[in-house]
């Protein structure tokens, strides 16, 4: 399976960090194929641009995104590493999803019905937040999280969530909450790889 990982986090000490090699060595170690987007690493440019919005409008993309919409091509699975912070994407993945996931590429209308242009491709979310999980169900945040994210971005273009993590108490997390968050993200992978094995 050819896995590709978007992630966006500044901080190379950061939970997210330790996940997102997490991810690689199970897939490494399972003979995966995998590739990284660090999206602060690469210096992606998150703004929505008039020349982007012209562009999509005549199906044509500048070189960037190109690159971006390439990768995403190329593979089976998508895994997006990144945090929650105001109840939302960090702006730079924000920003991927603005530009990258564009007209004619990841959707489309036809006679004026939306369909997903990302079908047969497979997604896994992993997120960490610094309320508690308890905290987000009793205002209704965890669905309005599922629908913004979940529904509002990766069902719309077609991709098939396997799983999606929410890694609560993230800034105060204990070692054994990390050593668990690992297993976690280990046995799932674990558990996918065996069964795209069997297939």
């Amino acid at each position: 399976m050819k896995n590709l990982i978007i992630y966006a986090h500044p901080n190379s000490a950061s939970l997210n960090h330790f996940f997102k090699e997490t991810v690689v060595e199970s897939l490494e170690k399972s003979g995966q194929e995998v590739v990284v987007r660090d999206l602060n690493q690469i210096n992606f440019n998150p703004v929505f641009s008039l020349e982007d919005m012209n562009g999509q409008r005549m199906g044509k993309v500048v070189n960037d995104v190109q690159t971006e919409q390439d990768y995403i091509t190329w593979a089976d699975q998508l895994i997006f590493v990144y945090p929650i912070w105001w109840t939302g994407m960090p702006a730079i993945m924000k920003g991927f999803i603005d530009r990258v996931f564009s007209y004619g590429f990841a959707y489309r209308y036809d006679q004026g019905v939306q369909k997903g242009l990302l079908t047969g491709k497979k997604a896994i979310i992993i997120n960490s937040h610094g309320k508690s999980n308890s905290e987000y169900e009793a205002i209704g945040m965890d669905k309005a999280l599922a629908l913004t994210s979940d529904t509002g971005i990766f069902n719309y273009c077609g991709l098939e969530i396997q799983e999606h993590f929410y890694f609560d108490k993230a800034d105060r997390a204990s070692a054994e909450n990390i050593l668990e968050w690992e297993n976690q993200i280990k046995a799932t992978f674990t558990n996918i790889n065996e069964v795209s094995v069997l297939r």
